[in-house]
C-alpha cells in the first residue's frame, strides 16, 4: 500500500503525496561506493576473513584447546576485565575532561587540548617506555607498579583515554546553550539541566567512544610489553598470548585466539550500541 501524507495540518483535507523512495545511485556515487568498499575489503574484510578461515581450518578442536588452556584463559580474563573497568572509568573521566575543555576557560587550556592526543601520536612501545620510566622500579614519583596487574590497567587507561574525549568534545561544542538557559530560567538546577538536557545529547558520543576504547583495550600490546612483564597467569594479556602461539609455531591456535577476541569485540560493540539506544529512549 502506498503511504500518503497530508499536506495541511488544519483538519481540512489536503493534497497527498507519495512517501519518498530511495534514489538510485548516480554514476559518480556508484563509483565512489565501489572504490570505498574495495578499499575497505582490502584493509579489513579480507584480512579478518583470512584469520577466521585459518582458525576454522583446525576445526572445533583448535578452539576447544585454546579455550581450555589455563594460561590462555587467564590472559582472556585479565584483558577483558581490565578493558571493561578502564572503559567504564573513561566514560566518566573522558566526559569530564571534554566538558572542561569546551565549557571552561583557563590558562593552559590549549596546551591540555594538545596533550590529550599524545597517546594517539606516540608509538605504543614508546608509550610503554614512558610508563616504565614513571611507574617502574626507578620511578621519580616513588610509584612502582611494574610486573603487576595494576600496570596492565595503567597502560590500557593511558592509550584509551583520548577516544571518549575526542568523541564527546565536538558534540559539546555544537550543543546549543539556549535550551540550557531556558531550563535554568524555569528553575532547573545545574544538575537537573545536565541530566535532562545535556546528557541525552552526549549519550551517543559517549558510547561510541566507549566502543572504541574497549576495542583498543583488548588489543593493546606495545605499551604493555615493558611495564607488565608478560608474566604467565598474572600479567600476560591476549595480544602477548597470540604472539606466544606464533613463536611456538601454532599458527592455528593464534588465529583461534584472534577470532575469539574478534567475537568479544563485536559482542561488546553490539551491547554498547543497544545500551546507548535504550538510554537515549529513556532520556
Amino acid at each position: 500500500m502506498t503511504a500518503t501524507l497530508t499536506a495541511t495540518g488544519t483538519g481540512r483535507p489536503g493534497r497527498t503525496r507519495r512517501a519518498a523512495r530511495p534514489r538510485a545511485l548516480t554514476r559518480a556515487s556508484g563509483l565512489g561506493l565501489g572504490v570505498a568498499m574495495t578499499w575497505f575489503s582490502l584493509l579489513v574484510l579480507i584480512p579478518l576473513a583470512a584469520v577466521v578461515v585459518k582458525a576454522a581450518g583446525g576445526g572445533w578442536a583448535t578452539f576447544q584447546e585454546t579455550l581450555t588452556n589455563p594460561q590462555t584463559l587467564a590472559a582472556l580474563r585479565l584483558t577483558v576485565a581490565t578493558s571493561l573497568v578502564v572503559t567504564a572509568l573513561n566514560m566518566v573521566m573522558g566526559t569530564v575532561i571534554a566538558w572542561v575543555l569546551v565549557r571552561d576557560r583557563f590558562w593552559g587550556r590549549r596546551v591540555l587540548d594538545v596533550v590529550i592526543d599524545i597517546p594517539f601520536a606516540l608509538p605504543t612501545i614508546v608509550a610503554g617506555l614512558v610508563l616504565l620510566s614513571l611507574y617502574g622500579a626507578e620511578s621519580p614519583l616513588g610509584v612502582d607498579v611494574a610486573n603487576t596487574r595494576a600496570s596492565v590497567f595503567l597502560a590500557i587507561a593511558f592509550v584509551t583515554l583520548p577516544f571518549i574525549v575526542r568523541t564527546v568534545q565536538p558534540v559539546l561544542e555544537e550543543l546549543e546553550r539556549d535550551v540550557e538557559e531556558a531550563a535554568a530560567s524555569l528553575g532547573a538546577t545545574p544538575a537537573t539541566t545536565f541530566r535532562r538536557v545535556v546528557l541525552p545529547a552526549l549519550v551517543p558520543a559517549i558510547f561510541a567512544g566507549a566502543a572504541l576504547s574497549f576495542a583498543r583495550g583488548i588489543s593493546e600490546y606495545g605499551s604493555l610489553v615493558l611495564l607488565s612483564g608478560n608474566l604467565p597467569n598474572r600479567t600476560e594479556v591476549t595480544s602477548v598470548r597470540v604472539l606466544t602461539y606464533l613463536e611456538g609455531g601454532n599458527a592455528a591456535g593464534a588465529a583461534a585466539l584472534a577470532t575469539i577476541m574478534l567475537v568479544v569485540a563485536l559482542l561488546a560493540i553490539v551491547a554498547l550500541d543497544m545500551t546507548q539506544r535504550r538510554v537515549s529512549r529513556r532520556a
